[in-house]
């Protein structure tokens, strides 16, 4: 309940700011009939009061919601505990602000239809039933991709499991290995290289930044096209935009990197794909093993650098039809 007293102000401005809310909201309830003056009801978000005592009793807020929406998925492996999908580059893991649509959870709702309880770990918010932006609706989701990352992404189905799974990538226990093509070639070996804030730009990582945290990569330089490399990265550390952030600090930022490098008319997007992940199985303990297919459009893009692929990866042939950077 919110009880005030006020004179010579709009009904709705001086609801707003007693009741710590925007106008629209305060104007939504006032023509709602939720809002008394002197213990009548008024619906006129313009009444002008004149001392009057005025109440309201908010309705309580809504959980917020993410649509089930019908995206195809190319499903790696499914069981009755966790799901291993093959994430397209341009799919946003979970829902952000402003874009509540088209992300791999309204997908796996759709086909899925997992339970919007099942949130993240304990450790990264707990549960968020209750939550009251869709962005922080991630039903299932244990670890991301970014948006322009390709590759193999692990999706939990019930509580149980994603409570292990979310242990084993929090006790580094799960092998991820990535592939990326970037402009210059960086060192090999493991790189120990703090991951913090930008100092200046909040959205950016950097090494060595704000409230830094330890991470750690190895990587391995596969073969070479000069001035370009194609590159193995294996995480040992899971932070923001690790392996992007480390390459660039490494003088050898990932082709079509717009944020950490810069763009590419051969890719039209960061050339970075999750190609292997290996775990436990959250119920039966039983190793996994996973191999998401580098794509089409990181295929053409080393071929046109004048690259040849190592025969022991596993590659999308890209069609006739489809080449180029947008495939």
């Amino acid at each position: 309940m919110v009880r005030f007293s006020a004179s010579g102000v709009r009904l709705d401005q001086a609801l707003a700011f007693e009741a710590n809310t925007s106008r629209a909201k305060a104007q939504e309830w006032i023509e709602a009939g939720l809002v008394t003056v002197g213990g009548k009801v008024v619906t006129k978000p313009s009444y002008k009061l004149r001392g009057e005592t005025v109440e309201v009793e908010p309705p309580p807020p809504q959980p917020a919601s993410v649509a089930a929406e019908d995206i195809p998925l190319h499903i790696l492996y499914e069981d009755p505990d966790l799901i291993v999908i093959n994430k397209p580059a341009g799919m946003i893991t979970h829902p952000a602000p402003g874009v509540y649509s088209g992300t791999l959870v309204n997908a796996i709702l759709g086909r899925f239809g997992l339970d919007l309880s099942l949130g993240e770990s304990e450790e990264e918010g707990g549960l968020l039933l209750q939550a009251q932006k869709p962005e922080l609706i991630r039903p299932g989701i244990v670890h991301r991709l970014d948006k322009g990352t390709s590759g193999v992404i692990v999706v939990a189905r019930h509580e149980a499991a994603h409570r292990r799974l979310a242990e084993a990538f929090a006790g580094r226990s799960v092998y991820k290995r990535y592939i990326a093509l970037t402009v210059g070639i960086p060192r090999e070996g493991l790189l120990s290289a703090p991951i913090g804030r930008h100092p200046v730009d909040r959205t950016r990582m950097h090494v060595g930044g704000v409230a830094a945290r330890h991470a750690q990569t190895e990587f391995e330089v596969l073969a070479v096209a000069e001035p370009h490399a194609l590159v193995s990265a294996i995480l040992h550390t899971g932070r923001t935009h690790q392996i992007r952030v480390h390459l660039k600090h490494l003088h050898a930022p990932i082709l079509g990197d717009e944020v950490y490098g810069k763009p590419s008319e051969l890719i039209a997007r960061q050339a970075l794909h999750a190609y292997e992940l290996r775990l436990q199985h959250p119920r039966t303990g039983k190793y996994l093993h996973f191999v998401a297919p580098i794509p089409a459009d990181m295929v053409w893009a080393w071929v046109s650098l004048g690259g040849a692929w190592p025969e022991d990866l596993q590659t999308e042939n890209p069609r006739a039809e489809a080449v180029g950077p947008y495939c």
